[in-house]
């Protein structure tokens, strides 16, 4: 969901979102470092290919969650819904 779609929400639907988008920045931390190391792994015994792909993809989604997030959290600021 891009940031300025929420403003398409009702409140209710984003009262929703906001609930089941809680942040959880240990379980992030912690797939993102497991990632790097597959990627560290990756390198070490076949050099680069596909397999590097995937973990740098999913490394890059997770570094987004928090602009998301900040973006949900004003558009809530923004309704009075916070």
């Amino acid at each position: 969901m891009k940031p300025n779609d929420f403003s398409a929400l009702s409140d209710a639907e984003l009262l929703e979102f906001a609930k089941q988008n809680q942040p959880s920045p240990l379980v992030d931390a912690f797939i993102i470092g497991f990632l790097i190391g597959i990627l560290i792994f990756a390198a070490a015994v076949n050099g680069w290919g596909l397999v590097m792909l995937i973990p740098l993809f999913l490394i890059r989604q997770f570094l987004k969650k928090p602009k998301r997030h900040e973006a949900m959290v004003s558009e809530l600021k923004k309704r009075g819904l916070e």
